[in-house]
């Protein structure tokens, strides 16, 4: 095995590469879940997000419509998420989990066409002499715009959540629908909005990986990195930082199953591939504990119905 062959600093910078889907999505799906929302239909938004800002790259040659697109798509899902659990009361769970399976679908159907098709490359900031600075210049000065957007939009959400006067009715909301309705706010749009800007997160995650990460559409890309959003929410007890975190750790662990690949380290490549997949498993078992105290930060009305009485 070639260990020499691994730079510390292209492994700190990859992994962060690797992360920004999943902490995109988690923390739409954050915020979404702050609110009193579970929905499992991330994947499904991601996916749409992904063709259909492949899609707007291809034929505009723009990137802020690509971007734009990808978003709206998201948004657009998430709408019809919305619409069907907040005012026709379908179940939350089962509605998710068609919307994963529609998104699959309408991706796939809608993308058959610019498989193999190359996307116009995604421009980088310029940040002059500071992307010199030895070390520290490649590790925070060499990405993309939509690394920075990832990591402002957690800065963001945490600020809303914690600072703003809307951020406390939707937490509100989230810990108690009935105290929030007998309060004169309106449940209904509050979630609605919060379901809105998940399916636009989760639809910018999509995009970072048909545009970005891997810049080509494939049939079922985004290869269960809904789920991995999912799952890393709790695993981040629905605080904004230790969700960024746990995006960070699940894109270290992509990455190193990928190095050691690279490195020639005799073990069957699929129990490598499997690797993040398993961890999260375990990280969620152990978190789900009686004596984990994770899941006492869920919000209290996560999941359940809204009735209101006038």
């Amino acid at each position: 095995m070639d260990w020499s062959s691994l730079s510390p600093l292209s492994l700190i910078a990859t992994m962060v590469v690797a992360s920004i889907p999943i902490m995109l999505a988690a923390t739409g799906e954050l915020v979404v879940e702050k609110s009193g929302v579970l929905n499992l239909g991330v994947e499904g938004m991601m996916i749409t997000g992904a063709v259909a800002g492949f899609i707007a790259a291809v034929e505009s040659d723009s990137h802020v419509i690509a971007v734009i697109a990808a978003a709206a798509a998201g948004s657009a899902m998430s709408l019809f998420f919305g619409v069907l659990t907040q005012f026709l009361k379908s179940n939350h769970v089962a509605t998710g989990l068609a919307l994963t399976i529609f998104g699959l679908g309408v991706s796939s159907l809608v993308g058959q066409n610019y498989t193999g098709v190359k996307p116009p490359q995604f421009p980088k900031p310029e940040f002059g002499p500071l992307g010199d600075i030895p070390i520290l210049g490649k590790i925070i000065f060499g990405y993309d715009y939509l690394v920075y957007v990832a990591f402002l939009t957690v800065l963001g959400v945490w600020l809303f959540l914690a600072y703003s006067r809307a951020g406390l009715i939707l937490r509100a909301v989230g810990e108690n629908h009935d105290a929030a309705h007998a309060l004169g706010y309106k449940v209904k749009s509050v979630r609605l909005l919060a379901i809105m800007f998940g399916g636009a997160a989760a639809g910018l995650g999509g995009a970072y990986l048909s545009l970005i990460r891997v810049p080509q559409w494939t049939d079922g890309m985004t290869a269960g990195a809904g789920w991995i959003a999912l799952a890393i929410v709790v695993f981040g007890s629905w605080r904004p930082w230790r969700v960024m975190a746990g995006a960070l750790l699940f894109g270290g662990v992509t990455l190193l199953q990928l190095n050691l690949q690279a490195v020639g380290l005799e073990i069957n490549a699929a129990y490598l591939s499997m690797a993040p997949y398993v961890i999260t498993i375990l990280v969620l078992v152990a978190i789900s504990t009686k004596h984990s105290g994770m899941s006492a930060n869920a919000p209290a009305s996560l999941g359940k119905p809204f009735h209101p009485s006038s």
